[in-house]
């Protein structure tokens, strides 16, 4: 999340120390690709902005009814 945020912070808050820990955690390749999906999600959020399109009745959360969380082993 921390990455994510940088890296859509305006100006631009990536630093070489953040960069260098998710490439130790991550690799090359899972690097680029978080990137990418990043960048990607990006665009549309600003896309939709700039349209005016706004959420369609989703929630920001789902609602799982407290007995549900307790048999999957989800803390309440």
């Amino acid at each position: 999340m921390e990455y994510a945020e940088a890296m859509t912070a305006n100006p631009l808050e990536v630093t070489d120390e953040l960069t260098g820990r998710l490439l130790t955690a991550l690799g090359e390749e899972a690097f680029v690709e978080l990137t990418a999906m990043v960048a990607v999600e990006n665009l549309r959020s600003r896309i939709n902005a700039a349209l005016g399109l706004t959420s369609q009745g989703f929630k920001d959360h789902c609602e799982i009814p407290a007995a549900a969380r307790s048999a999957t082993g989800t803390a309440a």
